[in-house]
């Protein structure tokens, strides 16, 4: 028997199983990867920052261009440098903000991270945060993130490069700045860590541009904010997972488990011998599995009942067929020690007799044995019943008028007795019950055929009025090799097969043959009646 699971983890896990289990896990899986890439939301976070940088960066550079400014000298000198430097200090220490000036010239005239010393000027460097429980996380969604700009039509960022001696034109929002202008921009960070917001405004005194005012700022709380919804998607998405790892289980053992088992017995069957194996009992499940096991217990009862008749069938032909052997050796022996010439005469009849009975016993016995074959590879097609009667009785007639029968045809609804099936067989039913019928028919005695359609069946009888069927054989003579044949006629000329032939070709066409015997009004025995019903086509 083929390999039915795989051992995983101390489990067995079907093909099912494991199909299962994927199909689920990879939709939910599909649904996490599109929630966790948070392109709108990170859009919308970025678009709010800027908005709010944008008003910093406007109501900075209206308070440099009233506090920083000396309206008694020209416009290129106009900005305080130290003054600005100290204004920017103040301004941006609560903001977590970078802010750079440039003068009208481009020149950078005030940084917030310069600071004045005794030794000069000196710059503050911005230390990384320190590492958190999440940061492996963190780098796992950062190769996220790689992975799903590559893969999106998202354009890529412009890296951020900051030089050693800066002006305006390094940046394209400063000089619109210069220009009277607003503007944004959005950077790639240093190492790919994150992004740089910087927005740009003129600083102006009476509608004059005297320089140009930058804020910068990292994207740490955006990423921070991201993260944490991230974070919640993360715990929503394991406790999903686990709900439908746990309801592919049962779900796929529900219907593995039990397919497992049928294949099982199934194999059992097989293997075995003897009916001890028997399918398990799904009668309880309404669903296809209950079905597929009350299909399989039927299919199973269907073999084993097929096998009896097999069994049944080679017993009663090597009985059948042992009788006229019997006769047939008895005669030869004794025809070899009798000299005279009528006995021998006499056993020679015997032992022809004996040997027409074998070969007409022999092929109905092959007619039928490949009856089953014929029928499940048979194509079936329309046939009118009323006309195939009307046929056998034309052909019968001659062959009837010398044992001085009557023949008789009464068909109602012509034209609408029309049945699906295999049409030399049921010429076969109908020869059989017609020639049935003659053989017990006393001489001059009439045989009635009728056809009608009644509930959606085509009834179809065969009445003669000769004796009759013996009281209580009216089952029997469907019996294989059962035979109850008339007073006088000669032994051996039937095998006993046609009846039973006839009601096997009518139920694989999905009818039904009975016989019973017609009464008078006395109660008397009057003739026999065949009934036949096939489904109307």
């Amino acid at each position: 028997m083929a390999k039915e699971a795989t051992r995983v983890g101390g489990r067995f896990f079907s093909p099912i199983t494991r199909r299962i289990l994927a199909i689920n896990v990879l939709a939910l899986v599909v649904l996490f990867a599109g929630m966790l890439y948070l392109d709108n939301y990170r859009r919308g976070l970025i678009s709010a920052e800027l908005a709010a940088l944008q008003t910093q960066t406007e109501l900075f550079a209206a308070a440099l261009g009233e506090s920083a400014t000396d309206p008694e000298v020209p416009a290129a000198e106009a900005l305080n440098a130290r003054l600005a430097q100290q204004l920017i200090r103040r301004l941006v220490e609560t903001t977590g903000t970078r802010a750079r000036l440039f003068g009208i010239d481009g020149s950078l005239l005030a940084d917030s991270r310069m600071l004045a010393g005794p030794g000069g000027m000196v710059q503050i460097t911005e230390l990384p945060p320190p590492k958190t429980e999440t940061e492996p996380l963190e780098a796992v969604l950062g190769l996220y993130d790689l992975i799903a700009s590559r893969l999106s039509t998202r354009a890529t960022l412009t890296p951020y490069a900051e030089y050693a001696v800066q002006t305006a034109a390094d940046y394209q929002e400063v000089v619109h700045a210069l220009s009277g202008g607003v503007k944004n921009m959005v950077r790639a960070a240093p190492g790919g860590d994150g992004m740089v917001l910087s927005v740009a405004a003129p600083v102006q005194r009476y509608k004059q541009v005297l320089g140009a005012l930058m804020l910068n700022k990292t994207s740490r709380d955006i990423d921070a904010a991201v993260l944490d919804v991230r974070l919640d998607i993360l715990k929503v998405f394991a406790i999903a997972l686990a709900v439908t790892v746990l309801l592919s289980l049962y779900l796929a053992g529900t219907i593995a488990r039990p397919i497992r088992r049928l294949a099982a017995a199934a194999e059992g069957v097989r293997r075995d011998r003897h009916r001890k194996r028997t399918l398990p009992d799904f009668g309880n499940r309404s669903d296809e599995i209950g079905q597929l096991a009350a299909a399989l217990h039927e299919m199973t009862e269907a073999l084993w009942q097929r096998m009896d008749a097999i069994e049944r069938f080679a017993a009663d032909v090597a009985h059948e067929i042992k009788n006229p052997l019997s006769s047939l050796r008895s005669a030869v022996e004794t025809a070899a020690q009798v000299n005279d010439p009528d006995k021998r005469r006499k056993l020679l009849d015997i032992i022809q007799q004996d040997v027409q009975r074998l070969d007409r016993l022999i092929s109905d016995i092959s007619d039928a044995s490949r009856l089953d074959a014929e029928l499940s590879r048979a194509e079936t097609e329309p046939v009118d019943i009323g006309q195939m009667l009307a046929t056998l009785v034309d052909v019968t007639e001659a062959t009837a008028a010398e044992r001085q029968a009557r023949m008789r045809l009464d068909v109602h609804n012509r034209g609408k007795l029309v049945v699906n099936g295999i049409e030399g067989r049921l010429v076969q039913v109908y020869r059989n019950l017609i020639a049935n019928a003659m053989s017990f028919s006393p001489p001059g005695g009439m045989i009635m055929l009728r056809a009608a359609r009644r509930n959606g069946m085509v009834v179809t009888e065969v009445l003669d009025e000769g004796p009759g069927i013996p009281e209580g054989k009216e089952k029997d003579i469907f019996v294989r090799f059962y035979s109850e044949r008339p007073h006088g006629e000669k032994f051996g000329m039937h095998s006993g097969l046609g009846l039973s032939i006839s009601k096997q070709i009518i139920e694989a066409h999905g009818g039904s043959v009975i016989a019973e015997n017609r009464r008078g009004e006395g109660g008397g025995v009057r003739g026999a009646r065949f009934v036949v019903r096939l489904p109307v086509a």
